[in-house]
């Protein structure tokens, strides 16, 4: 490997900054993360209007704001996931059923995503070494 490629974090824009280190490259920018993050809030109305859009549950629903993305810059987990899915990659939940059906050893796994205290980052194998950045100021 020639070189790593590290995105400092700017602003609250940690998704997308996760998203690229474990990728290494600019590969996704905010406007790219907010159009999957609107594609899932259209797909979450819809699903919302089957039961009907004059129900209490719809109006209250459509008065929330978007549980995918906010204006400081954050994005959800399905955001993160969506973005992978264009690459062929998938989550999979360290805590799920699958996980522990699975029977994954940590130790032979490329690359983590994880979330602490709303901050996502990225822990990732590259030849011998584990990297990640969890510093939230750089």
């Amino acid at each position: 490997m020639e070189s790593i490629f590290h995105e400092k974090q700017e602003g609250s824009l940690c998704a997308q900054h996760c998203l690229n280190n474990l990728l290494q490259g600019e590969y996704f920018s905010p406007v790219e993360l907010s159009s999957i993050a609107e594609q899932l809030d259209e797909e979450e109305r819809m699903r919302m209007a089957e039961g009907g859009v004059q129900t209490e549950e719809y109006r209250t629903f459509l008065q929330q704001p978007s549980g995918n993305m906010d204006d400081s810059g954050f994005f959800s987990i399905q955001v993160i996931s969506s973005a992978l899915g264009v690459w062929g990659l998938e989550i999979v939940l360290f805590n799920s059923r699958e996980y522990q059906q699975l029977r994954i050893d940590p130790i032979h796994e490329k690359a983590f995503i994880c979330n602490y205290k709303e901050h996502w980052f990225t822990v990732r194998k590259l030849g011998q070494y584990m990297l990640e950045r969890l510093n939230t100021s750089g």
